[in-house]
């Protein structure tokens, strides 16, 4: 951007922030429904702005992602810091959680010796007051040198102040940076003068930042800053020559490392800000609820028991809330395949109609209900702070199997907890440091009940479970996390073999949800299921409804099934025999089509897990999209049965001899372990850096899901 366009342009600003600051709550009530959400160029990491007005100026509010620190440490904190040197925005907005004062100033100091123009939104006032927290933010404005607003973003408070003081500090256009200094003590301080002074000479990345911040990189090991160096020539061997005499002076004299003497020095630089600014209510009965509430929610022992019974109860609240309105969904497009049917001949059209959208797409939208439910349970335990609790405890466990504790939320987002979608899962797999970990996140993330299997897993264990249906999907989850942990722990111990790194995370604190905030939640969610239904399931069902449909019977055969019936009919027939002709004719169409050939040639090893051509055709249109699955069983089902039937596709598999308990299991533990759909899969490939990893997936997968059913499949046969 230009000075020119600058200038007469909206002032652009930055809202930056901590994880679970509220920052998206704030760039919400700040931007309203002016929002873009897109990508930063060359990475995955979403990229949100909008605008807000004030006094007839414009304001263009970038939100940048949440971070600790400005060192890349992950690719969020890369995308921050490369965005604030590259675009320099007029000002940053820090949002602060006012409850977590001095961890979350960490990040601020950062800021403020970067120099860029600050103002500090300390926000959920409410909560810190109700610890027994007091601010004097006049006295923390007077110390910074900058603005401070105190906001509460859930309930709008303190976006108009905050507005004017954007508009304030940025009236006279873009403020030149003003890098703040602090002492990092006799140790630290002599060689981080004499690192500043050769970049200086080199004007070694001086465009971007200032000398001293880039020396202090140095010194915290960032990764991207010393890679540019090493290119930069000969600055970059004297650069880390220095950095490892100073570290190497430190362990010996102090036991430590210069990134920890930083810290240690930044977090005494917040202590001596707060004196006298952030005072506490010491009384003995004010132990803030959050502390108290931890006491029995991530107990040793009964945590986790807890936490079982709690996603125990969610499955069950979703079944016995949702079996309704989803039985009028099926009796609605029940009803409109039937209307269809009446007013339209039969043909091509009319099959393509019924079977290929009614009946493909309906069947996925049959589940919305159920799922939009589970959604809405989902949104209460995030929003009410217990999810991160979930990966507190969850850490304990996943040591053991080489995961890191970070991992726990690309398992939850993939589906951990039924619902989620693999591909945020992948792509949240990257808040890790160490590469190793994140492979082994990525490659097992796509075991869990992403929302894309809910519906057959619904189905089956609506038919074959009828009585312990939560119960079910319950099992179904706990396999998934099982299975995850297992081919983590052998990834771990054979192809990605490495050491384990430090685990670290805040733990919000409590709130209670609001209604509007859950609802909306759960709506964003529901309707992505619902769009896709109506958008690439839809085209998915059409192509395989094609597949399925053509090549057509040869009229050899059409003449043959017509004569028959000419015969039936006149012996005087009843109608039974000529509907069990029609589906027999229904049948021998579907073998003969492109799919039905493809499924009867996979039927030789298919049937060693019980699947048969159906099935088949199904699974293999599951490789585009999981919930192709359950649109493209309706369109068998339909198609094969000759004359357009109008039943549900639970009650065509209810009716179907074929089907037993032994194939239902053996196909519900297929489906939530096999080769993840295709966008999960180049999504894989872009956070592993490598096609062979995302290959590896797919065929890794499809092999481990394939043998478990084949044994699932075998010896429940067996047992019956």
């Amino acid at each position: 951007m230009n000075e020119a366009s600058r200038e007469s342009g909206p002032i652009t600003i930055a809202l930056a922030g901590n994880p679970n600051s509220g920052k998206t709550t704030l760039f919400n009530a700040l931007t309203g429904s002016h929002q873009h959400v897109g990508n930063y160029p060359g990475v995955t990491v979403e990229k949100k702005e909008g605008f807000a007005a004030h006094q007839g100026v414009r304001i263009h509010v970038i939100d940048l992602p949440g971070t600790y620190s400005l060192t890349a440490y992950s690719q969020e904190e890369l995308v921050a810091r490369n965005y604030l040197a590259e675009e320099r925005p007029a000002a940053v907005v820090d949002v602060i959680n006012a409850g977590s004062l001095e961890r979350n100033l960490y990040l601020c100091v950062q800021f403020l010796e970067l120099g860029i123009p600050l103002i500090l939104a300390l926000n959920m006032m409410d909560e810190a007051r109700s610890k027994g927290m007091t601010l004097n933010t006049d006295l923390l404005a007077k110390r910074l040198h900058a603005p401070v607003v105190e906001t509460i973003a859930r309930h709008g408070q303190g976006k108009n102040r905050l507005l004017r003081e954007i508009v304030e500090l940025t009236r006279e256009g873009r403020r030149p940076w003003r890098p703040l200094t602090i002492s990092y003590g006799p140790d630290l301080d002599p060689v981080l003068t004499e690192m500043t002074a050769r970049i200086e000479a080199e004007s070694f990345l001086t465009d971007r930042y200032p000398a001293r911040w880039t020396a202090l990189k140095y010194l915290e090991g960032d990764e991207e800053i010393t890679l540019l160096g090493r290119k930069a020539g000969a600055l970059g061997a004297v650069l880390e020559s220095s950095v490892k005499t100073v570290a190497e002076h430190c362990r010996k004299t102090l036991n430590t490392y210069p990134e920890a003497i930083i810290a240690d020095y930044r977090y005494g630089f917040i202590a001596s800000l707060l004196k006298g600014v952030l005072t506490h209510d010491t009384h003995a009965q004010r132990i803030a609820v959050s502390d108290q509430m931890d006491k029995v929610l991530t107990h040793t022992f009964l945590g986790p028991s807890i936490m079982a019974l709690l996603l125990f109860g969610i499955y069950e609240l979703t079944f016995t809330l949702g079996q309704t309105p989803m039985d009028w969904v099926e009796a609605f497009f029940s009803w409109l395949g039937s209307t269809v049917t009446g007013l339209m001949p039969p043909g091509l059209l009319r099959s393509m109609l019924v079977s290929g959208v009614i009946d493909g797409v309906g069947g996925v939208l049959g589940f919305v209900p159920l799922i939009a439910i589970m959604f809405f349970c989902i949104a209460f335990l995030e929003d009410s702070g217990y999810m991160a609790r979930i990966a507190y405890m969850l850490d304990r466990v996943f040591r053991i199997f080489g995961l890191h504790g970070c991992s726990v939320m690309p398992f939850i987002v993939s589906g951990g907890i039924a619902g989620g979608c693999a591909v945020p899962g992948v792509m949240a797999s990257r808040t890790l440091r160490s590469p190793r970990e994140k492979l082994a996140t990525l490659l097992t993330a796509p075991f869990m009940t992403c929302g894309a299997k809910l519906p057959l897993f619904i189905l089956l264990s609506g038919i074959f479970f009828p009585s312990h249906q939560a119960s079910a999907l319950f099992v179904v989850t706990l396999t998934g996390w099982a299975a995850a942990l297992v081919v983590a722990r052998i990834l771990r111990s054979t192809v990605i073999r490495g050491p384990a790194t430090p685990f670290v995370m805040e733990l919000p604190p409590y709130r209670w949800p609001t209604l509007r905030g859950m609802c909306i939640h759960t709506w964003e969610r529901t309707w992505e299921y619902i769009k896709k239904a109506g958008t690439v399931i839809l085209a998915i069902s059409i192509l395989i409804w094609a597949a399925m449909t053509f090549p057509q019977l040869p009229e050899s055969r059409v003449q043959e099934f017509e004569i028959r019936a000419a015969e039936l009919e006149a012996d005087g027939a009843d109608q039974e025999v000529l509907t069990a002709l029609e589906n027999e004719r229904g049948q021998a169409a579907l073998l003969h089509s492109m799919a039905g050939r493809l499924g009867v040639a996979l039927e030789p090893i298919s049937r060693l897990a019980g699947f048969d051509w159906k099935i088949n055709i199904a699974l293999t249109g599951g490789f585009a999209a999981k919930e192709v699955i359950i649109s493209t069983l309706g369109t068998a089902y339909s198609l094969g049965e000759g004359e357009v039937e109008t039943e549900s596709l639970g009650r065509r598999i209810s009716k179907d001899p074929n089907w037993d308990l032994p194939r239902a299991v053996s196909l519900m533990l297929f489906v939530l372990l096999y080769a993840p759909c295709f966008v999960t899969i180049v999504a894989i490939a872009r956070e592993s850096g490598s096609w062979g990893w995302a290959l590896f997936s797919l065929g890794f997968n499809t092999v481990f899901a394939f043998a478990l059913a084949v044994s699932v499949y075998q010896g429940l046969s067996l047992i019956r």
